[in-house]
């Protein structure tokens, strides 16, 4: 007779081999009462958002270090954020982030709601987030469920339906499965279940503390869950920009509009980015222009991106029609987008 998935097993085996991560309360901790720090699982969650915790460990380590609470990030230049942030993508996290940071600081005296329903109030907090910062840092009883645990309840329960069509009854069965007892940790532990044990090729059954209750592991179909609703192929979109170094050897730079792709990010004056063949333009400063060989490319979400880099060496006196030019003592190519640090390395490299 199958045995029923057992929140407790699962949480045994978090005690054991729960990941040690920046913003981790680890478990041994919290049983003795040592209570995470909202801000600190907020702003993980924000940057984890469709990237790795790889990707993010040294990221949120520079954020923490240069702003320590929730009050030091509501205070910070939009620039200065907006630069750290370079690298991470999805941009429009960022500008969320602040604006969450001075809500929360403004409005709420720095202290983040303890619920899900107050934090589904702040800005650039969805669903997802707001039930793992409930969880995690406030011990509610809210499902989490992130691209880990769909998978494992997919495997779990032996769920066939194709994601995303599958979430309402992946999401049904992962709150039917949280305990009132250490939600946070349990919250953890089926997300480090998926990252470590549960993976998305050649799952490690055997060492899985809930192999016995595995409805695809009795039935041989792991390997195939979740099934996925076949994407369409990107879109390919083309761009040009412009690199103009001044003699001095000042670069011209513009700031995005804070809304769109990249918005408030500095970057390369450019064209449009569309499919096809590249509108007509306007250059950002009079000079002769040299095109690069090669191209800068980068994928987004929805399309992949090729740019012609076009190069120039401008006099002290030329004034640009867009954008300002920043001195070489103050410009960092790592507060750069990574489309646009691209673009860089092939100027840079040629």
């Amino acid at each position: 007779m199958r045995e029923h998935p057992s929140p407790e097993v699962l949480l045994e085996w978090y005690d054991r081999h729960a990941r040690k991560m920046p913003w981790r309360v680890a478990p041994s901790d919290r049983q003795q009462g040592v209570c995470p720090d909202p801000y600190r699982v907020w702003l993980s969650e924000i940057m984890l958002q469709q990237t790795t915790v790889a990707a993010v460990k040294d990221y949120f380590e520079r954020f923490t270090a240069r702003w320590p609470t929730v009050q030091d990030l509501a205070s910070a230049k939009d620039e200065d954020v907006m630069a750290e942030w370079a690298g991470l993508g999805y941009y429009a996290r960022a500008r969320n982030l602040l604006k969450c940071a001075r809500v929360v600081a403004d409005d709420l005296d720095g202290v983040f709601p303890d619920t899900v329903e107050g934090l589904r109030a702040l800005p650039g907090v969805g669903p997802y987030t707001a039930g793992a910062v409930a969880a995690i840092a406030f011990d509610r009883q809210a499902v989490v469920v992130d691209g880990n645990v769909e998978r494992v309840m997919a495997r779990l329960y032996n769920v066939h339906t194709p994601l995303p069509a599958a979430k309402p009854e992946l999401t049904s069965l992962a709150e039917g499965l949280t305990p009132a007892l250490r939600p946070g940790d349990y919250a953890q532990a089926v997300m480090d279940l998926g990252a470590t044990i549960c993976t998305p090729r050649n799952p490690a059954c055997g060492i899985c503390p809930w192999r016995p209750a595995c409805d695809a592991r009795i039935a041989g179909t792991a390997g195939e869950l979740p099934q996925k609703t076949p994407r369409k192929p990107k879109p390919i979109r083309f761009g040009t920009v412009y690199i103009a170094r001044r003699v001095d050897g000042a670069v011209l730079l513009e700031r995005r509009p804070d809304k769109g792709l990249l918005g408030g990010m500095l970057g390369w004056p450019g064209s449009e980015w569309v499919e096809g063949e590249t509108p007509r333009h306007k250059t950002p400063i009079r000079a002769e222009w040299t095109t690069l060989n090669g191209e800068a490319r980068h994928t987004f979400t929805h399309f992949h991106l090729r740019l012609t880099v076009k190069t120039a060496l401008v006099p002290m006196e030329r004034k640009a029609d867009i954008g300002d030019f920043v001195s070489l003592d103050t410009f960092r190519p790592s507060d750069l987008p990574t489309v646009m640090r691209k673009a860089f390395d092939l100027y840079h490299n040629t």
